[in-house]
C-alpha cells in the first residue's frame, strides 16, 4: 500500500504536496491566490501586459499626480528591481512616462500617458470581469462573510508582526 501511494506521488507531485500541507491555512490561501493571478493573467495577455503592469497602471490611474517607483513598488508589493522592471516595459510600450517630481529634485514620478489610459480602460474591464465571475460563485452574503474573514486574517497576520 505505501509503495502504491508513494509512486503514484513520484508521478503526481502535486498529490504528495496537497496530501502534506492540503488542509493549512496558508496553503489555502495561496492557492486560491494563485486561481485568480493565473486567471488575470490570461485575461491580460489580450493587453500584451503582466498583471503587474496592469497593477501599476491602475494605480496610476488614481494618482494623476504621479508616484515613485519605490512607492508603486510598496502598493504593488514587489521588490524595487521588479518594479523597475515593470516599468521600463510599460515605457517602452508608450504606456506610461517618467518626469522629475515637481517636489524632490532627486524623485522620478511615473505618469500614465493617453495610451496608458487607453489601455487601462480595456484591461480594467477584463480584471473586473474575472473578479465578478469569482463574486458569482457566492451569495451577496457570503460574499461578504468572505471579505470580513479575509479582512480579519490580514488584521491578525499584521499585528503579529
Amino acid at each position: 500500500m505505501a509503495e502504491t501511494r508513494t509512486t503514484k506521488q513520484a508521478q503526481d507531485p502535486r498529490a504528495a504536496v496537497t496530501a502534506a500541507v492540503g488542509d493549512r491555512l496558508g496553503n489555502t490561501i495561496k492557492r486560491a491566490e494563485q486561481a485568480l493571478i493565473a486567471r488575470k493573467t490570461q485575461a491580460m495577455r489580450q493587453f500584451d501586459l503582466t498583471v503587474p503592469q496592469y497593477s501599476v497602471l491602475l494605480l496610476l490611474s488614481l494618482f494623476p499626480g504621479g508616484m515613485s517607483a519605490a512607492q508603486l513598488a510598496r502598493e504593488s508589493m514587489v521588490t524595487p528591481q521588479t518594479m523597475s522592471t515593470v516599468l521600463a516595459n510599460l515605457e517602452k510600450h508608450g504606456l506610461m512616462e517618467r518626469e522629475p517630481s515637481p517636489l524632490h529634485q532627486k524623485v522620478i514620478v511615473n505618469k500614465l500617458t493617453r495610451a496608458g489610459r487607453a489601455v487601462l480602460k480595456k484591461a480594467d474591464k477584463e480584471a473586473v470581469r474575472v473578479e465578478d465571475g469569482l463574486r458569482a460563485e457566492f451569495t451577496p452574503e457570503e460574499f461578504e462573510q468572505f471579505e470580513n474573514y479575509l479582512e480579519r486574517a490580514i488584521k491578525k497576520l499584521n499585528e503579529t508582526r
